[in-house]
């Protein structure tokens, strides 16, 4: 008797429709469905701190906005919902469909590490992958449970790649976004 090979389901953002509206984030990676809890109030609170501190420098230097909590449709295989993201206003402008969604890649994308080590790893790994793969500049990611630290990917030579690990005293900059800078402890306080 010959063996039948199933191929797993691919999932796709027309799928998303008909999921139940019950708090969770459903994310597509290479069509592969993802689904998280809404995320604890401390990751929300360091979500908000970074958006607030770029929204703040986003409007006093009119280059661009920050989003909390945007969907970003890459393909209709691979759409996610990252804490944060940042996209100069000519990115913005081409980007955005009409519901408010990202069509592509903002030039920063920011998630804060939730306490799920399945979830952390698909933060570290998977997602870096994607990102990398569709032209992010800069992921940002925080650890706020066991360590206050940011690390941060850059964009080298076609793929982006961890260029620091800031902590503490440290301030958080970015050569995408000029004169900004913010204390990292300010954003875990």
């Amino acid at each position: 008797m010959r063996a039948i090979k199933i191929k797993p389901m691919r999932w796709t953002v027309e799928d998303l429709e008909g999921l139940p509206d019950n708090g969770n984030r459903y994310e597509i990676i290479d069509g592969a469905l993802h689904m998280t809890r809404a995320p604890h109030v401390d990751h929300q609170d360091v979500a908000g701190a970074i958006y607030s501190e770029l929204r703040v420098w986003s409007k006093q230097s009119g280059l661009g906005r920050a989003a909390f909590a945007p969907g970003v449709i890459f393909s209709s295989t691979d759409a996610v919902i990252p804490d944060v993201v940042w996209a100069s206003h000519e990115k913005a402008n081409l980007l955005l469909d009409e519901s408010g969604h990202f069509t592509g890649a903002p030039e920063i994308v920011i998630e804060v590490l939730p306490q799920s080590p399945k979830d952390k790893e698909r933060d570290k790994k998977t997602k870096l992958k994607l990102y990398s793969n569709q032209g992010v500049l800069e992921y940002w990611i925080f650890e706020h449970r066991e360590l206050s630290l940011v690390e941060v990917y850059r964009r080298e030579a076609g793929q982006l790649v961890k260029t620091m690990t800031l902590n503490g005293a440290d301030t958080l900059t970015s050569p995408i976004l000029p004169g900004f800078s913010c204390s990292v402890v300010a954003l875990f306080e």
